[in-house]
């Protein structure tokens, strides 16, 4: 029976809403973005934008703060999800089991990453506050001398990493209590049967059996951990000294602060490379690893 235009393109005609949505909300803002960072254009002068072509991209790389701001962002990153990564597996194993009380402290234990990440901050802000702050009244009951903390230019990346790790360490758990319990059982009746014990059975059945799933959750936090900027922005603002300072609050700095929206573009576009290699570095060792 034959049919019209409208029945052969029905499954193109249902998709073009959400193609032309993605395109207007993500492609078009990228390649503006793309398109400013080749202009130097300052939000505080009334001259026009003027092209420079990768003039922003050459003053960038020959920039000592911005290469500070690559490496805050790489220690912060790789520090927090290498610590969350093994404490995520950690206690989704130890929450797995079964126990009294498992679901109320399920519930409580998630509550950090329900709680908005500036609101996190402000209160971390007052833990680590040096004279009436949580943190250092600890300090001082167990007989040590208080610490700056956030006011260290060596101590303010550790801790900024603790707030990022109290607060999204539930997420890598969520995903691998997911992952957990789609587990095959018949391997583990295998090894009972001859005599492995809870060790062996952990690190030659279980941790394999999970290594698609903890890649995927290592791989979504790397791409969240990359573009943190409440957080830090909260509670230090990139200081002191621009110590804590990474490559989005750098952004934001010369976009709203020194209102150069060229050379803020040009930052972008260079993170926004740096966010997808690593992205495609992970989708490829995962597959390398699932070959």
């Amino acid at each position: 029976m034959p049919t019209n235009w409208f029945d052969r393109n029905l499954k193109w005609i249902y998709t073009l809403p959400a193609v032309l949505f993605v395109l207007l909300m993500m492609v078009f803002p990228i390649l503006y973005t793309v398109r400013i960072s080749f202009y130097e254009w300052s939000m505080s002068a009334t001259t026009p934008p003027k092209w420079v072509f990768l003039a922003n991209y050459k003053a960038l790389l020959t920039d000592s703060r911005f290469w500070h701001a690559v490496q805050s962002t790489i220690v912060f990153t790789f520090g927090s999800i290498s610590v969350e990564t093994v404490l995520g597996v950690a206690i989704a194993l130890l929450l797995f089991r079964d126990f009294f009380g498992k679901n109320i402290v399920k519930t409580l234990f998630l509550l950090p990453m329900v709680a908005t990440p500036v609101a996190m901050g402000l209160v971390w802000l007052l833990i680590y506050e040096p004279s009436i702050g949580i943190a250092n009244t600890l300090l001082k009951m167990l007989g040590l001398p208080p610490q700056l903390w956030i006011a260290s230019p060596t101590q303010v990346l550790p801790s900024l990493m603790v707030i990022d790790i109290w607060e999204w360490t539930p997420m890598i758990s969520l995903i691998v209590m997911a992952g957990l319990s789609t587990l095959p059982s018949e391997p583990y009746e295998a090894a009972e049967v001859d005599g492995a014990s809870a060790w062996q059975r952990l690190w030659h059945i279980t941790l394999p059996l999970l290594r698609p799933t903890i890649i995927v959750a290592f791989m979504l936090r790397l791409i969240d951990v990359l573009k943190t900027f409440d957080i830090i922005y909260a509670t230090t603002q990139g200081g002191p000294n621009n110590v804590s300072e990474t490559l989005n609050i750098y952004g934001y700095t010369l976009g709203f602060q020194y209102f150069k929206l060229g050379m803020a573009s040009s930052l972008l576009v260079i993170f926004f490379a740096l966010v997808m290699g690593a992205t495609l570095l992970m989708v490829w060792i995962r597959r390398r690893l699932e070959a």
